[in-house]
This record gives structure tokens, C-alpha cells and sequence, in this order.
């Protein structure tokens, strides 16, 4: 047995890669939830912008007009949602579940219908890719890295290597920190899903801030979508969110609605991803090999584990799912 093999430099490098979207979504809901609107529809959002940004990336050649694509897309579903669960106070579950549904239908039919490609879109190169930052003096040869002493290896694999999105996503954090507890915005963001009346006394719009958070969420989420089709992989293909939405759900939780534990919490679940793609990693770990298929549902049954509660009390914010009405 070799336990080490557990931390091999390749598969962290898998998990930062894996995670990145997780991570992004779940800041997405991290906002949203601050400010008492619950959006189960962060899969659907994830897997529109990850469409329309493989579609546009493909027939524009530029990944940079895939990006905008995808987080125009996402806005326009973000404002749907606030249009059912902030002006219509509709039921908030719903609006997300209906959001889910309608992109993972949408999607196929119109990638079919402009690319005939069975719900695909072409294969991205070149320009319509992100390209991976190579930091100086990193290596980039496979048989060198192999060869080079760990701080090497963790410099040209671990920090060098990655897409712009991938050095977006952990910049996010730090600056979700301190947007939500060290500004003004953030402090009112917080107190909307906390005590809205109480804001609404003081003069502030409950309103604007909670489509403020709606509207950052939708960013957010169209962020990692165009992750998943021009970065993680070279285009769309049919359901590729894979369930991500959920996951980043459920490490929302875990994390206890807070910006660094939520790193913890996604770079758990790349990681068990990052360990469904190498098997021989736990039978050189233990000896023992595992099958394909249940390390594939790993990050899955962690979700149901979390979801069931038995990773202490979460609380969430007060007034959360829940529309406000002004009083008269």
C-alpha cells in the first residue's frame, strides 16, 4: 500500500481543473442565497452558458465572444428566475426546477437544429479555446515534469498550466469575502436574506438587492458554463453539466454559505472526481480495486450524505425562499 499515491501531483492537478466550475457555481448560489432567493436552477444556467458558449466560440472563432454569450444567456435566465421569485413572489424551488428543464431541452434542440450534429457543437481549436497560462520557467513536457523534483512538479502542474477562467474562479473567492463582509453592498446583500423588512424600513430597496444578487449569480454561473465547453472540454455536448448544479448546491451547503469554506467544500468534490478518472490511484493506495462505476457516484452519494444532513447543523439565511411583501 502507498498512501501517498492518494496526493499524486496529477490528480490534484485534476481536482483544481474539476473543481473550478463547481467552485463558480457555487459562489453563484452563494450570493443568490445571501439575499433569500434559493436558485436550484444553477444546472440549468450552467448548461445554457456552456451551449452558447461552444456555439458562438465555433461560429465566431473567438472564445471571448463564446464567454459573452454565455454570460448573456445566463443573465437572461437569471432574470427570469427574479421575474417569478422577486416581482410575482412565485414559488422559488419551482422557478429553478422549471429553468432546469427548459435548458436541458433547449439546448439539444437548437444545437441540432444550427449544427446537425446530434446536440453538438463542433469541435473548438486555436482561437476558440482558452488557452493554458505557462508561467516562466515552468516545464511543460510530459517526460520532464516526470523527471523534475516535487516543487517543480507542483510550479509547471499545480500552479501553471491552467485557463484564465481557472485563475478567475480562485481570485472569486477573496473577492467574494470581501464584497459580502467588508462593503456596504454586502452588508445590505446579507441583511436582505436575514430581515428584509428591517432594510426595507431603513429606506433600502429589498428589491434591487435581491436582483442585484440574482444578477451576479447569473454571471457567476455563465462563467463556469463557458468553463465546461471551451476550457474542461473542446465544446458542447448534450447534458455535460453532468449534475454540477447540484453538486454546488450541495457544497453550498456543506459550506455553510460562506466564501472559503465553499473553496474546501468544491475542491472535496474535484477531488473525488479527479479519483473517479484515475482508479489505479486507490489500488495502489490499498491494494484493492474499486470499480469504475462507484467511483463515478462518489461525488453523488457525498451530495445525498450532505443533503440529508449529517454533516452537522447548516442554517440557512432566515428569510430565505421565502418573497417579501411590503407592508402597507
Amino acid at each position: 500500500m502507498n498512501i501517498l499515491s492518494l496526493f499524486d501531483i496529477a490528480v490534484l492537478d485534476g481536482t483544481i481543473r474539476l473543481a473550478v466550475p463547481l467552485l463558480l457555481a457555487c459562489l453563484a448560489g452563494l450570493f443568490s442565497e445571501r439575499a433569500g432567493i434559493f436558485d436550484i436552477g444553477l444546472e440549468g444556467k450552467m448548461l445554457a452558458a456552456a451551449f452558447l458558449a461552444g456555439a458562438f466560440a465555433a461560429v465566431s472563432g473567438s472564445v471571448w465572444v463564446g464567454l459573452l454569450a454565455a454570460i448573456a444567456g445566463s443573465l437572461v435566465l437569471s432574470v427570469v428566475h427574479g421575474l417569478a421569485s422577486i416581482t410575482f413572489r412565485g414559488n422559488q424551488l419551482i422557478s429553478g426546477v422549471a429553468i432546469n428543464f427548459f435548458a436541458a431541452g433547449i439546448t439539444v434542440v437548437i444545437a441540432q437544429s444550427w449544427f446537425a450534429q446530434g446536440g453538438r457543437t463542433p469541435q473548438l481549436s486555436g482561437g476558440a479555446r482558452f488557452e493554458p497560462w505557462v508561467f516562466p520557467g515552468a516545464l511543460t513536457k510530459i517526460r520532464e515534469i516526470a523527471q523534475a523534483n516535487f516543487p517543480m512538479r507542483v510550479y509547471s502542474e499545480l500552479l501553471s498550466g491552467h485557463t484564465t477562467i481557472t485563475y478567475i474562479a480562485f481570485l472569486a473567492v477573496p473577492l467574494t469575502w470581501w464584497i459580502l463582509f467588508r462593503t456596504r453592498f454586502g452588508l445590505r446583500l446579507r441583511a436582505v436574506g436575514e430581515n428584509p423588512a428591517a432594510v426595507d424600513t431603513a429606506g433600502i430597496s429589498v428589491v434591487r438587492l435581491r436582483y442585484s444578487a440574482v444578477l451576479i449569480c447569473g454571471i457567476l454561473c455563465g462563467i463556469a458554463g463557458a468553463y465546461l465547453s471551451t476550457s474542461l472540454q473542446a465544446g458542447f455536448t448534450k447534458d455535460m453539466t453532468a449534475g454540477r448544479g447540484y453538486i454546488a448546491l450541495a457544497a453550498l451547503i456543506f459550506a455553510k454559505w460562506r466564501p472559503w469554506y465553499a473553496l474546501g467544500a468544491t475542491l472535496l468534490f474535484g477531488y473525488l472526481q479527479a479519483l473517479a478518472l484515475r482508479p489505479d490511484i486507490l489500488e495502489k493506495a490499498f491494494g484493492v480495486r474499486v470499480q469504475v462505476q462507484l467511483l463515478d457516484a462518489l461525488p453523488y452519494i457525498l451530495t445525498v450524505v450532505i443533503l440529508a444532513g449529517f454533516v452537522g447543523k447548516a442554517i440557512p439565511p432566515r428569510a430565505g425562499g421565502e418573497p417579501y411583501v411590503k407592508e402597507r
